[in-house]
């Protein structure tokens, strides 16, 4: 039977004061709710005894600071994760950059690297991924190295090759013709661990670094921002800061993507981007009144 532990919003206000004070690390505008569930769930798969014994093992231990870090963000991704909205971004966004001489794209959150690597196969087969600098940052210095690495098992994530398919093998000029990408243009299998990994030369083609979205600005400009499925978990305060920061590093052509299910429209920083092509899409405005 399943371990259950409930602890009272005192408890999670320690908690927060406590990764501030000892690590400058701060939660505070992260949605409560969430973050409570996170910490319960800490306390009992960390075999703790309590909120007390949490607490002082942030003060006294760095690394065990850093593991609970990487036990609270939320990673949750695939390969081509939701499938329209790879052929939306394939049809009618990308080829919006065809004329450029560079593209930067920043992956903010990004996880294990799954969208990250989409990213860069749909670049590659629509021939802009010479010209295209890609970052990735997280604040899970775990799911990072996972990222940096590129390796998939093959079981637990064998509907990866059914986005893949959906997205990349569809001829955009004949959607009842299939194209032959073979899955070895992309990743090397290893039936005997039965895994499967990114090749090197596509690996290589991502800078992966440790970024804390709610500390500021990786002081560079960009023409697209993914940051899909990550603010739904901060308050709006937070929301609205985080939202600021892509729009001051954003091109003034730019573009913001989040998830399908989160809105800024509603932020004070929304009335600076316009929604357009597709959910989720927004454009920043060069002249925002």
């Amino acid at each position: 039977m399943a371990v259950k532990v409930d602890i009272s919003k005192n408890d999670v206000l320690r908690v927060i004061y406590e990764f501030k004070k000892s690590h400058n690390f701060d939660f505070a505008n992260y949605a409560e709710m969430s973050f409570k569930r996170r910490i319960e769930h800490l306390l009992v798969s960390h075999n703790l005894s309590g909120v007390e014994e949490l607490l002082r093992k942030i003060r006294e231990d760095e690394q065990y600071f850093q593991r609970c870090v990487n036990d609270i963000t939320v990673n949750t991704t695939e390969l081509f994760r939701d499938v329209d909205v790879w052929v939306n971004l394939r049809r009618n966004v990308l080829n919006l950059f065809k004329d450029k001489t560079n593209i930067n794209i920043w992956h903010a959150g990004c996880s294990s690297g799954e969208e990250v690597y989409s990213m860069l196969i749909l670049l590659n087969e629509l021939n802009l991924l010479d010209k295209a600098k890609v970052f990735a940052t997280d604040i899970n210095t775990d799911i990072l190295y996972k990222a940096r690495n590129g390796i998939f098992n093959k079981r637990l994530h064998h509907a990866y090759f059914d986005n893949f398919d959906k997205v990349i093998k569809v001829n955009p000029l004949n959607f009842e013709e299939t194209i032959d990408v073979p899955y070895s243009k992309y990743f090397e299998e290893d039936e005997l661990n039965k895994t499967f990994r990114v090749k090197k030369y596509f690996r290589d083609k991502a800078t992966f670094k440790y970024h804390n979205l709610t500390e500021g600005s990786i002081f560079y400009k960009f023409d697209l921002i993914f940051c899909r499925n990550v603010i739904i978990y901060f308050n709006t305060e937070l929301q609205n800061r985080v939202i600021s920061l892509f729009h001051e590093s954003l091109f003034n052509d730019g573009m913001l993507l989040i998830g399908a299910h989160e809105n800024i429209t509603y932020l004070p920083v929304g009335s600076k981007f316009d929604p357009r092509i597709m959910k989720g899409l927004y454009f920043k405005k060069n002249n925002p009144h």
